[in-house]
C-alpha cells in the first residue's frame, strides 16, 4: 500500500531559473458523499463523483528562482487584480506541502486564477482552485525531475490538491473518481483519488448536471466544521457503513446502466448528508425553501413523465439537477418552466461529466 513517504522527494536532477505553467481543473460533484474527516484531510468515509467539465478554475502560475532560500514568497491574482483575503490560504496549503514539495521556498510565485462560473455563485471553488494550484505545482515538480512518470505524476498531484481542499483530489483526473479506501474499489486510498477502475455504461456519457443557483450567500455554517460534527456524532459509524454499501452498489450500477437504481442512491445520499447536518450538535440547515420547492417539483415531474431526472446536493442550498444526455431537451425545458423561479436572479449553469485537469501552457 502506497504510503504518504512515497511522495517525499529524492534529490532533484535538473535546476530551472524562471518559467510558467497553466493548467484547468474542474469542480466535481460527489454521487456518495464524504462527510466527516481525520487529521491530515483524510476522508472518514469514501467517496464517487462526477467530474464537472464547464465549471473550473484556470490558474496560471509564473516562478522566479530567489537569491536566498527563506520564507513562502507569492503574489495572488484573482481575475487578474491582487486578492489579499485568499492569500491565507494559500500560505496554509504551501505550509502543508512543504516536506513534499520543498522547492517552494526557492521561488518567488504569481499565482493568477480566474474561474469560469461567476464569483460568488454559491459553487464551491475551493475543489477546483485547489486541484489546478496542484498541477501547476506538480509541473514544477516534473522540470526538476524529468524522470517522473504520467501515473506517479497524477497520483501525487491528488495528493497535494488533497491537502489544500479535500474533495480536490477528486477534480485531478478522470471523469469518475473514488476517494477513500474502499474494499471493492481497486487501488482506492484515502491519500489521493482514483480514477473509477471499471466500464462506465454508455447511459452516463456526456452525463448533463444542471446546477440551480438556489443561494449565493456564504454559509452559515463552513465545511470544515460540518465535518468536524461527526466526530462525536450519534449516527456516524452507520453513516460511515452505509457510505461503503453505497458505493458498492453504485458502482455496479455505473457498469449495468440502472438509472432508476441509480437516481435512489444518489437522491438518498444527498438527503443523508443533510440529515447528518440536522441531526449534529450543534445542528444546521443549509437547504432553503427553495431547495425543497426545487425538489418536490423534479419528484411530480419524474413521476408524471418517467423522465430519468434526479437531484444531488453539496454542504449548500443549491440543487444539481442529473439527467442523461438523450433527454436533455425536455429536462431543460422543465427546468426554464418550472424550476428557473427558484433560482436567485433565475440563474443556473449547465454543465454536464468531464474529464479532469488540463494543461494550457507550458513554458
Amino acid at each position: 500500500m502506497i504510503s504518504k513517504n512515497d511522495f517525499l522527494p529524492s534529490k532533484y536532477t535538473h535546476t530551472i531559473a524562471q518559467g510558467s505553467f497553466q493548467w484547468s481543473a474542474p469542480s466535481n460533484i460527489a454521487l456518495v458523499k464524504y462527510w466527516g474527516k481525520k487529521e491530515d484531510q483524510i476522508p472518514a468515509n469514501p467517496s464517487v463523483s462526477f467530474t464537472l467539465k464547464n465549471c473550473k478554475t484556470i490558474t496560471q502560475l509564473a516562478f522566479v528562482k530567489k537569491e536566498t532560500d527563506g520564507n513562502f514568497s507569492f503574489d495572488l491574482l484573482f481575475e487578474g487584480k491582487p486578492k489579499e483575503d485568499f492569500k491565507p490560504k494559500i500560505q496554509k496549503f504551501f505550509e502543508r506541502i512543504e516536506s513534499y514539495c520543498p522547492f517552494l521556498k526557492e521561488y518567488h510565485f504569481t499565482i493568477d486564477t480566474q474561474n469560469t462560473f461567476p464569483h460568488s455563485s454559491g459553487i464551491a471553488s475551493s475543489a477546483s482552485g485547489m486541484a489546478a494550484l496542484a498541477m501547476n505545482v506538480m509541473s514544477l515538480e516534473k522540470a526538476l525531475n524529468p524522470e517522473m512518470t504520467e501515473s506517479f505524476f497524477y497520483q501525487k498531484a491528488s495528493f497535494l490538491a488533497r491537502l489544500g481542499s479535500g474533495s480536490a483530489c477528486r477534480s485531478v483526473k478522470g471523469s469518475v473518481v473514488v476517494w477513500g479506501n474502499h474494499h471493492n474499489t481497486k487501488e482506492s486510498a484515502d491519500l489521493f483519488g482514483v480514477e473509477f477502475p471499471n466500464k462506465i455504461h454508455e447511459n452516463f456519457h456526456q452525463y448533463q448536471d444542471t446546477i440551480l443557483l438556489v443561494d449565493k450567500g456564504e454559509k452559515q455554517v463552513s465545511s470544515t466544521v460540518g465535518h468536524d460534527l461527526m466526530h462525536d456524532h450519534p449516527y456516524a459509524e452507520r453513516r460511515f457503513a452505509q457510505a461503503h454499501e453505497n458505493l458498492d452498489r453504485l458502482s455496479m450500477i455505473l457498469e449495468n446502466g440502472n438509472l432508476d437504481e441509480f437516481i435512489a442512491i444518489v437522491e438518498s445520499e444527498a438527503l443523508t448528508l443533510h440529515a447528518m447536518m440536522m441531526t449534529s450538535m450543534p445542528y444546521f440547515i443549509l437547504m432553503k425553501p427553495n431547495t425543497l420547492e426545487i425538489i418536490n417539483a423534479i419528484w411530480k415531474f419524474r413521476k408524471e413523465t418517467q423522465i430519468p431526472v434526479c437531484f444531488t446536493l453539496d454542504a449548500g442550498a443549491n440543487v444539481h439537477v442529473l439527467y442523461p444526455n438523450n433527454v436533455k431537451e425536455t429536462v431543460l425545458q422543465f427546468i426554464k418552466d418550472e424550476l428557473v423561479v427558484y433560482c436567485q436572479n433565475g440563474q443556473y449553469i449547465c454543465d454536464e461529466i468531464g474529464c479532469g485537469s488540463q494543461l494550457i501552457i507550458d513554458n
